[in-house]
């Protein structure tokens, strides 16, 4: 019986793991225990801009069965009968919550799906044999049979959320084109972590993925002394968050703690299962799907999870999509640069709906394509990386 994301085991191997974990653990915490102070003050900054409530995203909940049985959280906002849906898929660590600078920007724009992927948000627990890019993509596809049965769709993902989208395109690419009508792809990768352009040489990919299985184990058995320095190293893991998620020092404090709480939210297990996946993720002959399907793809310039590169592998085998590079953001751009991504959205629903034509909504006065004039919000590149 396969083993669900949250079971441990009490060999001696696995306490001497354990015991290693977080002997690292507490030394890492101890080299950074110095900049507790200045973290503090970083973290006590007003913001320059006040991003407005965040979180969470509430609407006509529900819940779709995935074909093993995990029950799929889902959030509806905006009319039921709008002829347009937006089905929004989020990345690893985070949540369905993580979209709601989009859900309130974008109101305007007809139906909104969310869903909290497996073994995140209030979802429910996945065994780790099904924390996969192919069974996100096959949850996808029944949360948009279930919840958008009719009508055209536009679906937007964020990194490992992108991923789901490209399997799904690759499982059912009859889909796109048809009922998908847009494709917006965040910060997204369609190939190796570890791989792909702007990624690290094969021979530490190579190292990587050969003690992965033995960093995963850890994470899972070693949860209790991980969890412990998560929860008690506040400055710590808010600074690990800013570090890694946002291109810069000016991302707004509440931003940043916002989606600190996410990520904290999620488990060191759930980490663990998918970070295979993750790594061996390859999608490239799925990315043909969206040829004649309209397409924008957005990412930060310093992202150093899904790095630029990812991107521009993608844009090259689209030449027809949108292409934006913003200029010193990371890889939480949906929070980072709410703007840009909204800006971007909306010129995707207008291209969208420029070749599907629909009729007005009876509760809206049309679908307006954008506050800005329709002009990129970021720097527009070609796939080479030059601008345009």
């Amino acid at each position: 019986m396969a083993k669900s994301v949250g079971a441990m085991a009490g060999s001696r191997a696995v306490r001497t793991v354990t015991g290693s974990v977080g002997a690292v653990g507490a030394a890492i915490a101890a080299g950074v225990l110095a900049e507790r102070r200045a973290i503090r003050r970083r973290r006590g900054v007003p913001d320059a801009a006040a991003p407005g409530p965040l979180g969470p995203i509430v609407g006509r909940s529900g819940t779709v069965i995935a074909a093993d049985g995990v029950p799929l959280h889902v959030e509806e906002t905006g009319p039921a009968d709008a002829p347009l849906t937006l089905v929004f898929v989020h990345g690893f660590c985070v949540r369905l919550d993580s979209w709601i600078l989009q859900q309130r920007e974008l109101a305007d724009l007809g139906r909104m799906v969310f869903l909290d992927l497996r073994a995140h948000g209030r979802s429910g627990p996945s065994a780790a044999g099904n924390c996969t890019i192919d069974m996100l993509a096959d949850d996808l596809h029944r949360v948009i049979r279930e919840r958008v049965p009719d009508g055209p769709i536009i679906l937007v993902g964020h990194s490992m959320g992108g991923m789901a989208i490209l399997g799904l395109a690759d499982a059912q690419p009859d889909l796109f084109g048809d009922r998908v009508i847009g494709v917006a792809l965040l910060a997204t990768s369609a190939s190796e972590l570890a791989r792909a352009t702007g990624g690290v040489p094969a021979l530490l990919a190579t190292t990587v993925r050969q003690v992965m299985p033995g960093v995963g184990f850890a994470m899972r058995h070693g949860r209790a002394p991980l969890e412990w320095i998560r929860r008690r190293g506040g400055e710590i893991s808010w600074e690990v968050t800013r570090r890694i998620a946002f291109g810069g020092t000016d991302a707004p404090p509440s931003i940043v703690t916002f989606l600190d709480s996410l990520v904290s939210d999620t488990s060191v297990e759930v980490i663990a299962a998918f970070l295979p996946a993750l790594l061996d993720n390859n999608r490239l002959d799925a990315i043909g799907r969206l040829a004649s399907t309209p397409t924008v793809i957005v990412v930060g310039d310093v992202d150093v999870i899904t790095p630029v590169g990812h991107s521009r592998v993608i844009a090259a085998a689209l030449p027809d999509a949108e292409f934006v590079v913003e200029e010193g953001a990371g890889h939480a751009i949906m929070l980072e640069r709410p703007d840009v991504v909204n800006a971007a959205i909306r010129r995707l629903v207008g291209r969208a709906l420029a070749e599907v034509p629909l009729p007005r909504p009876r509760s809206e006065a049309g679908f307006p394509t954008s506050r800005d004039g329709g002009q990129p919000a970021g720097r527009m590149e070609d796939a080479d990386g030059s601008a345009a």
